[in-house]
């Protein structure tokens, strides 16, 4: 179940690293805008990937 929550908010969180650029970020001139955004995105996929690949272990036979 954490696996495919997890997995289905990376792809919320990259349908929004489209979106929010060019929705809400389109007025911002500065640069730290999209900067603290995409360092707030890549951490949390890492994040995010962490939790779905928890379980993953290699089958010892």
């Amino acid at each position: 179940m954490a696996r495919t929550l997890s997995l289905a908010c990376i792809w919320i969180l990259a349908l929004l690293c489209y979106a929010v650029p060019y929705l809400f970020l389109d007025h911002v001139n500065a640069w730290y805008g999209s900067f603290l955004f995409w360092t707030v995105a890549g951490v949390l996929v890492i994040l995010l990937n962490l939790v779905a690949t928890r379980d993953l272990k290699e089958q010892d036979e």
